[in-house]
């Protein structure tokens, strides 16, 4: 039994990058979850009352704390039939992790509550196989809040593995944004 819960982890594993790279490739080749900013898509203001873009995230967001997932706001979502969220760090290969996959938002929501998803919306898995937001734990990474505009309500479960839910919000976007936290506090 040990064995076979050893291997179905190091498969997931070896799915990270694989998941991360289909989020990373869009229609015009340019990054999603990455750096690049392809010049089709139309850019989503995101942002959080409790820290700024290259602040670090507060602890209590963290696996140091309990408050769960931080706030969020967000604002050019216009024309979207839905809306995603992704959080990621920017660990490289094998280490990165996505730490939360939450699509189906309705497109006229706006924010995201502390500790909670918007009614209607579900979750994916994680790199951790968890359904649900994994608070981060690694200092000196970076976590990105992503938020994707999409062009239609994504036909997955909740639970959806995270590789699926990746790519099919990748073929999707039409619009993103983020808001980055530079290490933990």
């Amino acid at each position: 039994m040990g064995s076979l819960t050893k291997s179905v982890r190091t498969r997931r594993a070896a799915l990270i990058p694989a998941a991360v790279a289909a989020l990373t490739a869009s229609a015009s080749g340019c990054g999603i979850v990455g750096g690049g900013s392809p010049a089709d898509l139309d850019v989503i203001s995101v942002s959080s009352p409790q820290f700024r873009d290259g602040d670090p995230l507060p602890s209590g967001y963290s696996c140091k704390g309990d408050l769960g997932n931080p706030p969020l706001r967000w604002s050019g979502t216009s024309g979207a039939k839905s809306v995603a969220l992704v959080v990621d760090d920017n660990a490289a290969g094998d280490k990165a992790m996505v730490h939360w996959v939450v699509f189906n938002i309705e497109p006229d929501t706006t924010e995201l509550a502390e500790n909670g998803i918007p009614r209607g919306a579900r979750q994916g898995q994680t790199t951790s196989g968890k359904v649900g937001y994994v608070p981060p734990c690694q200092p000196n990474d970076s976590y990105r809040f992503t938020v994707y505009a999409l062009n239609e309500k994504l036909d997955l479960p909740q639970g959806a593995p995270l590789s699926e839910s990746l790519a099919t919000i990748a073929s999707h976007t039409i619009a993103r944004g983020r808001l980055t936290a530079a290490d933990i506090e």
